[in-house]
């Protein structure tokens, strides 16, 4: 299966670390709300975590096959800008 926002198979989880009222993370917010239906619908057996808390900045960490873990940060980035970021990290 191919298209947006559909996982590679080693992928495990993806983790999203943001803050719930920060500016630096209304674009990491507005992207959640948009793509997050479509992403768990596409993957619906691979967990999505999101994870608030105050002041941080945002990043998000996919969980690999053996425990290899990747981060991103998202600080500074648009929903566009995001969109590409994930895209990357779980293929």
């Amino acid at each position: 299966m191919s298209g947006k926002y559909v996982f590679k198979q080693g992928l495990k989880e993806l983790r999203f670390h943001l803050c719930q009222t920060s500016e630096h993370s209304a674009a990491t917010r507005s992207f959640l709300v948009r793509a997050y239906p479509t992403m768990k619908a596409k993957n619906p057996h691979t967990p999505i975590l999101i994870r608030e808390a105050l002041d941080i900045e945002p990043k998000v960490w996919a969980r690999f096959e053996y425990g290899k873990e990747k981060m991103v940060p998202l600080k500074g980035l648009d929903g566009s800008a995001i969109e590409q970021k994930i895209t990357e990290l779980v293929k």
